[in-house]
C-alpha cells in the first residue's frame, strides 16, 4: 500500500508539473491480477482498485495495523470493468459494469473475482475509518430492490448544465444518507453529455470534505485538464483514462476534457452533506 502525506497550500503553490503529479495524481489503478491501494492522510482515504484475472482477497497489510481490511473502515466500490463478484463473509454480490456496492465496518472476509478472467471486473474502491457498521448493500441503477441490493432514486439521479456551456451532465449519487447509508463516506458518478467537456463549473470548495475523482470512459489519446489549488492560486494536471486525483479540502476541483468523458467521485470528512459547498464565482478564479 502506497502511503501519501497531507500538503499545505502554502508549499503547493510552489510545486513543479512533477511535483504535484507526485502528490496528487494516481496513476496504474488498474493492474490485471493485482490489488492497489494507495493510503492518503488527508482524512484517510484509501483510494484503490482491484482487478481480478483470477480471485483475490483483500487484505489488511502493515500500514493499517489492524487484523482485517475493514476493521475500523467502510468502503464504497463501483465496477468499471467486466461483469464480476464480490464476496462478503461469504455472501456474493455480482456487480455488471458501473454497479456500486457499499460494505460496513466489521465485514472480515472480502473476495474479488470476475464472471470471466479474459474481461475482468474493474472494482474502484473508496475506503474511510469508520465508528460504527451499516448494513452492506449492492447499488444499482435500475432494477427492483431487494434486502440486499438498492436502486438509485430518481432524485439521486440529478440532471444539470446544459450545451451552450458544455457542461450538459447527469449526477448518478450512489452512497449518502437516506439511500445507502454510511459512517462518512459519500460516492458517486457523474456522466457528462455528447459535446459537454467541463464538469464542476462554476467550481466550489468544501472546507469540511476531501474528494478524489476518477475519470474514466476516455480512448487513449483524450485528457481532462483537472484544475486544483486555491481559487486565487489555481494549477492543472493532465489526467489521462482511468486515472485519479486526490483533492485536498482546500482545493477548487474542476475539470475541462478533450471530449466527453465519466468520472466517480467520493468524498469523507466532517459531513455528508452534499450540498455544503462554498462557490467561487468565475471571475474571482486565478
Amino acid at each position: 500500500m502506497e502511503v501519501r502525506t497531507a500538503a499545505s497550500p502554502k508549499d503547493v503553490k510552489h510545486y513543479t508539473t512533477d511535483r504535484l503529479r507526485e502528490e496528487f495524481l494516481i496513476q496504474d489503478l488498474f493492474i490485471p491480477g493485482e490489488i492497489k491501494l494507495v493510503y492518503s492522510h488527508i482524512d484517510r482515504i484509501i483510494t484503490g482498485a482491484a482487478v481480478p484475472v483470477e480471485p483475490l482477497t483483500l487484505t489488511a497489510g502493515a500500514e493499517l495495523r489492524a487484523n482485517y481490511f475493514l476493521e475500523r473502515r467502510e468502503m464504497g466500490i463501483i465496477n468499471v470493468g467486466g461483469k464480476g463478484t464480490v464476496t462478503v463473509d461469504g455472501k456474493v454480490y455480482t456487480l455488471d459494469y458501473k454497479d456500486g456496492m457499499y460494505i460496513g465496518k466489521g465485514a472480515e472476509d472480502i473476495v474479488f473475482a470476475s464472471i470471466d478472467g479474459a474481461e475482468p471486473a474493474k472494482f474502484y474502491l473508496n475506503s474511510a475509518p469508520a465508528h460504527t457498521s451499516y448494513p452492506t448493500v449492492a447499488i444499482k441503477m435500475e432494477g427492483e430492490a431487494s434486502e440486499d441490493t438498492v436502486i438509485i432514486k430518481d432524485e439521486n439521479k440529478v440532471e444539470l448544465g446544459c450545451l451552450e456551456e458544455s457542461n450538459h451532465r447527469v449526477i448518478n449519487k450512489y452512497i449518502l444518507p437516506g439511500q445507502v447509508e454510511s459512517c462518512q463516506l459519500v460516492m458517486g458518478m457523474t456522466a457528462l453529455k455528447p459535446g459537454s467537456v467541463w464538469n464542476t463549473m462554476p467550481c466550489h470548495t468544501h472546507d469540511r470534505r476531501m474528494e478524489v475523482y476518477l475519470y474514466f470512459e476516455m480512448p487513449e489519446d483524450a485528457f481532462v485538464m483537472h484544475y486544483m489549488g486555491e481559487p486565487q492560486e489555481t494549477r492543472h494536471l493532465v489526467v489521462r483514462n482511468e486515472e485519479a486525483v486526490i483533492s485536498p479540502s482546500w482545493s477548487i476541483h474542476a475539470g475541462s476534457g478533450s471530449r466527453a468523458y465519466t468520472f466517480i467521485w467520493g468524498m469523507v470528512g466532517e459531513n455528508q452533506e452534499f450540498t455544503d459547498m462554498d462557490a467561487v464565482e468565475n471571475k474571482e478564479l486565478r
